[in-house]
Formats: C-alpha cells, sequence, structure tokens
C-alpha cells in the first residue's frame, strides 16, 4: 500500500476567522466556564472565568492593540511560557486581523533575531525583564530590525495598561476589522523546530487551524471525558509549538474548559494536575516516559519495586490481548490475565492515574512517535493512548489513530480530509485543509514548488521528509528521517530512531544519539536522566550498606563498584536495543556523556528534539574515540 486518504468529517470555514468562536460563545452561552485561571482562594485552587468574561477581555485588549498601531496584517509575536495571557492576546490580535508570531520563551538572542527580521515583526509580548533583554541583544543592531516597535511586558502590567488606552476606540473598531477577517489569511506564522537546519517560518491560515480543530472535536470529541462529565485539559505544551497552539484553539472552539501549566517540570506539572484534575490530556512522548519513571521511583522508594515492574508486564500483556481480540486474531484476556489486572489496577495502576488528577482515561500523544510498550503500558493501566504524526506545516496533526481502533506502534490514519502518500524512497507525502499555505517569503518553496495544495513538482503534495511505511489496513509508521539515515563504511543503511527508542525506554536512559556515518560500525552517545540516576545511586547504597561484608577483601569476591555497575546497566540496555535489530545495525560501542544534550548548548530544539549536526560537532572527540583502534 502507497497510498491512502480519508473523506473529510468536517465542514471547512468558509467565512471569518478564529476569533469568531469567542464571540459566539458568549452571544450563545455568556455564563458557560470557558477557561479557568489559578486562584488560591477559589475552590480546588481554580477561578473560572465566563464566556461573556473572556469576550469583553479579548475586546478590550483588541481595542488597546488598535489604539497602539496594530492593523490587519501586522505581526505581533508572543515571547511567553504557556499562560492565561497567552491565549488572551492571541485571540485579541486575530480579533483585529493581527498575525501571531509564536516565540519559545528560551529562544536565544540570535534565533529571536532570526524570527523578528525574518517575519518583520512589529511588536513583542514578553513576560519578564529578562526577556526583555533578550529582545534587546537580538534588536542591538537598529538596522537588523527596523520593524519592531513595541514591546510589551506581562509582568509590568501590560494587558491592564493597554486595556486602558482601548477606551478611547469604540468597539465597533473591534467588531468591523474581525468580520474583514477571511478564512485563508494568515493567522499565524509558525517557525520550524530547525533540527537539520535554520528553522523556516510557516503560514497558517484560520482555515488551516479550524480544519485542524474542528475536525478532531467532531472524530474525536466524545473521548474528551466520561459521559456526564464536563472535558477539561489543562494545557502546558508550548504555545509556541504548533502542537501547544492547536490545543488551545480546539478548546475554545469545542467548549473545552481550558486552564494553563507555565512549568513542564514533574515538581510543578504533577500537582497542577492534581488540583485542576484534567478530564483529557495532550502530551509528548517526553511526558508519559517521566510519568512512567516517577511512579516506578516512588514504587522502589516504597520497597514495592519488583511489585511495580510485575504490574507493567502485566499491564503489556493485557493490553497486547485486548489488541489482538480487536483485531480479530485473539480470544482476548484470559481468566488469571484479568484476575491479576484486576488485583494491580487497586494496588499500582490507580496511583498512576492518581498523577494526572484521577479523571484521565484518554490521552494524545504528538511531536514524535510513541514507543508501542509505552502505550500497551498506559492502555494496561487504564489510560488510552492516541499517537498521532504531524509538522509544523500541517497545523498539528495529518495522521491519528482512529477511535476505538488504536494500533500500538503506529501513528494512525490520515485525519479526516487528508490524504497520505509513499514516495518510492519510503518518503511520506501529505496533502489535506490542514496543509499550511507556504513557507514566509519563499518562493520556491521546499526546494521545489509546493505552495499550499497547488500543483507543482510533487504535484500537490507536501514532502515531510519522514520515512514510513503503510501496513495493510493503512495505519503510518514512521521509520526515520530521510536526513537522519546513517550509511556505514561497509554500506548498511540504518535508521537511528528504532534503536534510540529502545535505549530511552530505559528509565536510566535520558537521551541517546546513534552514530556511524562512513564509520565501520554503529555507536552511541548516551546521557543519563539526573533525577532517574540519582534515585538509582541512593537505592545502591542502600543495599551495600544493608548487604556488605567489611570483613571479605578477597579478590575474587570483590564488588563492582558503584560505576562498573552503572556501566553494566547501560550495557545491559544497549544489549535490549540491540536483540531487536540485525548485527551490521547493532551498537557495537557506547559512551556515557556527563551531562544531558540541552537547549543553552544548542543541542537541543526548543521542542526538545535533537540537533544531530551539532551534537556531533561539540563531541566530535568522544565520537572519535569509540573508534580508536
Amino acid at each position: 500500500m502507497r497510498d491512502i486518504s480519508v473523506p473529510a468529517l468536517a465542514a471547512p470555514l468558509r467565512t471569518g476567522g478564529l476569533a469568531d468562536s469567542v464571540f459566539e460563545t458568549a452571544a450563545h452561552r455568556p455564563d458557560f466556564a470557558q477557561l479557568a485561571r489559578p486562584d488560591a482562594d477559589a475552590p480546588g485552587g481554580w477561578r473560572e472565568v465566563t464566556a461573556a468574561a473572556f469576550r469583553d477581555e479579548v475586546t478590550g485588549l483588541a481595542r488597546g492593540l488598535l489604539a497602539d498601531g496594530i492593523r490587519p496584517g501586522t505581526r505581533v509575536a508572543v515571547m511567553s511560557r504557556t499562560r492565561y495571557e497567552w491565549t488572551l492576546f492571541s485571540y485579541a490580535l486575530w480579533a483585529v486581523g493581527g498575525q501571531l508570531v509564536p516565540v519559545y520563551p528560551t529562544a536565544s538572542a540570535e534565533q529571536l533575531r532570526c524570527i523578528l527580521t525574518g517575519a518583520r515583526v512589529a511588536a513583542i509580548v514578553v513576560e519578564n525583564e529578562a526577556q526583555a533583554m533578550t529582545v534587546a541583544e537580538a534588536c542591538d543592531e537598529t538596522d537588523r530590525n527596523p520593524a519592531l516597535r513595541r514591546i510589551w511586558q506581562l509582568d509590568r502590567d501590560c494587558v491592564r495598561r493597554l486595556t486602558e488606552e482601548g477606551t478611547r476606540l469604540p468597539e465597533a473598531d473591534v467588531h468591523r476589522l474581525r468580520h474583514a477577517v477571511a478564512p485563508h489569511s494568515a493567522a499565524a506564522i509558525v517557525h520550524t523546530s530547525g533540527t537539520t537546519g535554520r528553522p523556516r517560518g510557516c503560514v497558517i491560515t484560520h482555515a488551516n487551524l479550524a480544519a485542524e480543530c474542528d475536525t478532531l472535536l467532531a472524530g474525536w470529541g466524545g473521548l474528551l471525558a466520561a459521559p456526564g462529565e464536563r472535558p477539561s485539559l489543562l494545557a502546558f505544551l508550548p504555545f509556541a509549538h504548533i502542537y501547544g497552539l492547536m490545543v488551545q484553539v480546539a478548546c475554545l472552539r469545542g467548549g473545552v474548559l481550558l486552564g494553563h501549566q507555565p512549568e513542564l517540570a514533574s515538581d510543578e506539572l504533577l500537582p497542577a494536575l492534581a488540583s485542576f484534575r484534567p478530564t483529557f490530556l495532550f502530551a509528548v512522548p517526553y511526558v508519559f516516559e517521566k510519568l512512567t519513571t516517577r511512579a516506578r521511583m516512588a514504587a522502589e522508594q516504597a520497597g514495592r519495586g519488583r511489585m511495580f515492574d510485575a504490574a507493567m508486564a502485566v499491564a503489556v500483556r493485557h493490553a497486547e490481548a485486548q489488541a489482538a481480540r480487536a483485531r480479530g486474531t485473539g480470544p482476548g484476556p484470559g481468566p488469571w490475565l484479568r484476575a491479576r489486572h484486576a488485583l494491580y489496577d487497586r494496588l499500582v495502576y490507580a496511583r498512576i492515574r492518581a498523577l494526572l488528577g484521577g479523571r484521565v482515561r484518554t490521552a494524545v500523544s504528538g511531536g514524535s512517535p510513541l514507543r508501542r510498550e509505552l502505550g500497551l503500558l498506559f492502555a494496561g493501566a487504564g489510560i488510552t493512548v492516541y499517537d498521532g504524526y504531524g509538522l509544523t506545516e500541517t497545523s498539528g496533526a495529518i495522521t491519528v489513530q482512529p477511535p476505538g481502533r488504536v494500533r500500538f506502534g503506529t501513528v494512525g490514519r490520515p485525519l479526516p480530509g487528508s490524504a497520505v502518500h509513499l514516495a518510492l524512497d519510503g518518503e511520506v507525502w501529505v496533502r489535506g485543509a490542514v496543509v499550511f499555505a507556504g513557507y514566509l517569503d519563499d518562493t520556491d518553496l521546499t526546494g521545489g514548488g509546493y505552495r499550499g495544495n497547488s500543483p507543482g513538482r510533487y504535484g500537490g503534495w507536501l514532502p515531510t521528509g519522514d520515512l514510513g511505511r503503510l501496513d495493510e489496513d493503512g495505519y503510518l509508521v514512521i521509520t526515520g528521517r530521510k536526513k537522519d539515515v546513517i550509511i556505514t563504511s561497509s554500506g548498511s543503511s540504518v535508521a537511528p530512531q528504532a534503536l534510540e527508542q529502545r535505549l530511552c525506554a530505559h528509565p536510566l536512559i535520558s537521551q541517546c544519539v546513534v552514530v556511524g556515518d562512513d564509520r565501520p560500525y554503529v555507536a552511541a552517545l548516551i546521557t543519563l536522566d539526573p533525577e532517574a540516576l540519582a534515585h538509582w545511586r541512593r537505592l545502591r547504597c542502600e543495599a551495600a550498606a544493608g548487604d556488605g561484608d567489611p570483613g571479605d577483601t578477597g579478590a575474587a569476591s570483590r564488588v563492582p563498584s558503584p560505576e562498573e555497575q552503572l556501566q553494566a546497566e547501560v550495557r545491559r540496555a544497549v544489549a535490549r536495543a540491540n536483540a531487536a535489530v540485525s548485527r551490521a545495525e547493532s551498537i557495537r560501542a557506547f559512551r556515557v556523556l556527563p551531562g544531558e544534550f540541552s537547549q543553552e548548548a544548542g543541542l537541543l530544539t526548543p521542542s526538545l528534539k535533537l540537533r544531530r549536526a551539532a551534537i556531533a560537532r561539540t563531541y566530535a572527540a568522544e565520537i572519535d574515540a569509540l573508534y580508536a583502534g
């Protein structure tokens, strides 16, 4: 199978823009709770914001933007963590026909300079003084960015000041401009992650985002909450990423109660989830990996590590048996497996669900493919994770698991209204209403004639740069990136993604980069999770204190040092990963690095993807040492 398409499920946006949904909801259901803000004095720690109140805030801020010189087509950057004001500025800007330019709050001055100058940004919203200083550094040469005229700072109460400034303009000015917005108008200039080069600005229209969100709501809206429950979602993914931006729009269009959580670190995210108690979860594989690691650490600390591992094994087997029954290839879980699963549901799985607030039964994973074993594990623990695949250029997902028909290890079938084609070399090509309008100021898009869905070199298809295959039922499996494929000196081709995913499944291993281009064999650079490593060392120290024999110093019974034990543990993880590939593809040597790859060092993108070329340059000496002799 090389092609598959799925009929459209939602009607396209024919008039207006994204801001209209805010005003329509307020007109029909003014008291409807649309958002929630953290408030220590409110019940449960969250204060609800009604549709009418949010509409009034959007209108007031939109008037302020007009008073300060923002006009239809003006580009305004937002450089902030995920918070309420992000959503407020988005919709106020869209209400007057402005264009949003999301910026990661961790962006460097050089990255920010590229975005501001390339997109000709006229104004920027920042959170604090540190980000304002980054903007100043990015604009230290005035001729480099003559367009930037305004900087608004959230912690200096810019929302209140702009709203007050806007009182001198009539509300009718906002509505006149809002009604002039057309579906094909640009809503946002969202930049790619830049894993293989300089980030590129993608023109995402109002119709693109509406098609993405309306399709997901029409086909998957029933999964957002249990019958009789109000759907609610805590957004913690960065809105600077298309995935996070799509989540925001989907909530506002679909009547899902939306809360914001600025920090992704477990110590802050988990308490927020516990208090907000969402019914649904949008996340990335990193979050699911961290949740598993945190649950395992808690079990080991309580002396229940073996029980936890047994429960995870039962969860995977139970989910596999259920999946086989759904496909008609098996009878489902047997009596013994059902009994064990029921026992562990009370003792272990309920604790995992409690980490997410206790109400989540369905989740979506995106950003990168979810490991099959991890998907099975969460399904067995009572949380079905729907994996999807997409790009910045596709306004979010363009494939997703069909409702009730999850196939673990795949990223699903095309989103309704979209199509997938496999080129002769295995590259995934896509098209549909969610595909962007083109790259910013690029007259030869994608190096060969892609503009919107118009015919060109690719016949209206968008080449993604990803490699994949379609199974017999049209489910897409992503096997790697074209540019990441390693060609060893013997001519063997190795797609590193599968190996890296299997290695990162180990609780201790945080990141992995497989290398081997023009080398005699494949090797790997490995980093360890600091929190998991500290926990592992603590357990080893406790075990040594309880079992050690100070009087026995014989060489034959020498206990390996902690570092030797650590190396042995990583070696076992490498051996398990190698078991899934051929000898030519297997890792023959590895190096454990002293620290993790970071954004600050330029080795990760803001969406936590590896910058392979930068890593190879930074660790050139370590890579050479892997092949010495």
